[in-house]
């Protein structure tokens, strides 16, 4: 029956071929779409890890609520009842025993890196020009391995900054907003006392333009000593071996402390909403092309069927079963459903081997600049190969249940 189904394949060249064009495109459309989603979903993942954290751990803050205060004014068994509850929001303006924190990071085999910060609300001047912004106060040479800021400086050096003596390395749309240049002071106060000059010693820019707006670095004992808390953290910036169990580091961690432990997931919560989104559009793609795969996959067989009723009606007055009509037309639809898999595969392949060379880059970001990210997973090209094969299967049952159902006295008698 194999023999009989190629036959008949080959005694229709060109209706097999567009059959088999509609399968090829059709799975080559599914793997070059969900490349290209896939990819930009693995760039964003990687600037979002790249760019800050993998986790950080953060001084606490609470909520008040209106039993938060019965532990320190009553006694056991007493209430209170409230004609105004407390209300507010309780802040440590540090985290409280930073030294704990270094050892346990130390000594756990899954961190990588680690960096502790001071985060200080600040204002810049230069004349008369006043921006409210961020200063972070770091350590250079750890800032480096937690995050790749090192590769966004677009003038001067990260470690320029080490040195201490009231440097900072400023976000380029700070400094834009500012209007000053590479080696010019500014003045930075955090409320209160007078005005401290730094020099601008190196611009970093890391496309995130509300960070890139109003966030600058210096050292840490410099932002200490502006901010007048000598040996004060704020927080710690925690870079794993492996990203992907930085949820689970975070949930340990967050019980056996009392600070604010956060992962980057949970700090990014709102772009997976956009990942479901994007998987939600690329299998309604696929369902599309299902169907039109299979619409006209079905329609090529039952035109090829009708074409093919005197073999048929041979086939059958010879002895061959309905059952046997039907194998042969799956046959045909399994060779097809292959074959335009294996192609579409293949065909996918290059087309994302293409796209992959060609220039993806922001002009309004100076540091992002390179090729098009195209992802190559396996799953993706098993999905496609078994969306072509399924339509095709799918796409044959009716014209081979049809083909079956013939009788060779019908055929006659309709010739």
């Amino acid at each position: 029956m194999i023999s009989i189904a190629l036959r008949q394949m080959m005694a229709r060249k060109r209706q097999t071929a567009l059959t088999l064009l509609g399968i090829v495109f059709g799975s080559t459309a599914y793997i070059v779409m969900s490349g290209i989603l896939l990819g930009f979903r693995e760039y964003l993942v990687d600037q979002l890890i790249n760019n800050d954290a993998h986790v950080r751990i953060s001084a606490r803050n609470e909520v008040i609520h209106e039993d938060s205060l019965d532990d320190r004014l009553l006694d056991p068994g007493e209430r209170i009842r409230w004609i105004v509850p407390p209300s507010g929001r309780r802040d440590h303006a540090r985290i409280e025993n930073p030294s704990a924190w270094y050892n346990r990071l130390t000594s756990d085999a899954d961190v990588s890196a680690w960096s502790p910060q001071l985060a200080a609300k600040v204002i810049f001047r230069r004349g008369t020009i006043s921006e409210a912004g961020k200063m972070i106060g770091i350590f250079p040479g750890r800032q480096e391995k937690v995050t790749v800021i090192r590769s966004q400086m677009i003038h001067g050096e990260f470690r320029d900054i080490a040195e201490g003596g009231n440097r900072l390395i400023m976000g380029e749309g700070l400094r834009e907003l500012l209007g000053a240049r590479t080696s010019e002071a500014v003045h930075v106060t955090v409320g209160r006392g007078d005005a401290v000059p730094f020099k601008i010693v190196g611009v970093f820019q890391t496309g995130n333009k509300a960070f890139d707006d109003s966030t600058c670095f210096a050292y840490l004992s410099d932002v200490q000593r502006l901010n007048r808390t000598p040996g004060v953290i704020t927080d710690i910036a925690v870079r794993l071996r492996d990203v992907s169990a930085s949820r689970a580091k975070s949930d340990f961690w967050a019980r056996i402390s009392q600070e604010n432990v956060r992962s980057w997931e949970e700090t990014n919560a709102n772009f997976f909403s956009i990942f479901r989104l994007q998987d939600a559009i690329r299998y309604s793609m696929s369902i599309s092309i299902l169907v039109v795969a299979g619409f006209g996959i079905y329609n090529i067989l039952n035109i090829v069927i009708n074409q093919k009723k005197r073999e048929i009606a041979i086939l059958r007055s010879i002895g061959f079963e309905s059952r046997d009509i039907v194998v042969i037309f799956l046959i045909q639809g399994v060779i097809l459903g292959v074959a335009g898999g294996l192609i579409g595969m293949i065909l996918g392949y290059l087309v994302c081997l293409k796209l992959e060379t060609l220039n993806f880059s922001n002009p309004l970001i100076q540091t992002k600049t390179g090729k098009m990210m195209v992802s190559y997973r396996l799953a993706t090209y098993v999905q496609a190969y078994l969306l072509a094969l399924v339509s095709t299967l799918v796409a044959s049952v009716l014209p081979a249940r049809s083909a079956g159902r013939l009788a060779p006295i019908e055929i006659i008698r309709g010739e």
